[in-house]
């Protein structure tokens, strides 16, 4: 079964042009500045598998954040179809929605309610999600008061407790130390072994190949490369985009 269908999506952005004056007509209408068509995804076609764990990477601009966003609902495509079998939930920018006033427990409340998890949900999860995001003793303080750790940590141990069918990951694994971060990897390891189909974009290649199955490489908004995480990463690494190519783990 297919759980997630791109077909020859494309994305179009209108930016203004280099020149702000314009030239012409517009060179008399400095606060009408023309606008040129960037396209940050230009015909993208692929499947993932339910089950399947897919890596997508590339350099800045690739594209990459533009396809979580279309598959998130942020944004709609300006050509092509998708299609989406299953609950998705999104790991895009952890603790984005807590409120500085509210304690830990309220916001824990107030995010995975926002995230589609039901109270009782929520109520049965709170001891593990405080354990896992390890700040017990500050639970009951406004956030405001949290350190930026303490901060993620709970954004994170709060969506990394969501059930769905899809998620998707963009860059999440940068949170915390490195104790954090190999618990965090052990969590989406264990989602999915239940069977949760994963999108991960990520510039950690050794995460990308740990974790996935099959990898795209973007480049200019079209698909480079598609193919197993070895492979895909090599040809990333080698690609004459970088001036200093990235460290990877063998």
């Amino acid at each position: 079964m297919i759980d997630l269908r791109f077909e020859d999506v494309s994305k179009r952005y209108r930016i203004p042009s280099e020149d702000g004056r314009g030239s012409g007509l517009f060179s008399k209408l400095p606060l009408k500045r023309p606008k040129t068509d960037f396209w940050a995804l230009k015909n993208v076609s692929f499947e993932v598998k339910r089950g399947e764990a897919l890596g997508i990477i590339g350099h800045n601009g690739a594209g990459k954040s533009t396809v979580l966003k279309l598959l998130s609902n942020i944004t709609a495509p300006t050509r092509g179809k998708i299609a989406i079998n299953g609950r998705l939930s999104a790991l895009l920018e952890v603790g984005s929605g807590f409120h500085p006033e509210l304690t830990g427990r309220e916001n824990t409340y107030l995010s995975g309610s926002i995230l589609g998890m039901r109270r009782r949900e929520i109520t049965n999860k709170l001891d593990s999600i405080i354990e896992f995001a390890g700040v017990r003793p500050h639970i009951d303080v406004p956030v405001k008061r949290y350190s930026s750790g303490m901060y993620v940590r709970l954004g994170f141990s709060i969506t990394a407790h969501l059930e769905p069918d899809i998620l998707l990951l963009d860059e999440v694994l940068a949170v915390g130390d490195a104790a954090f971060q190999e618990k965090c990897l052990k969590r989406i390891r264990e989602l999915h072994g239940r069977g949760t189909t994963l999108v991960f974009i990520s510039h950690d290649l050794t995460a990308v190949r740990d974790l996935c199955q099959r990898v795209l490489l973007l480049k200019k908004g079209e698909i480079a490369a598609e193919g197993s995480p070895g492979d895909v990463i090599d040809k990333y690494i080698h690609t004459a985009e970088f001036s200093q190519p990235p460290t990877v783990d063998n």
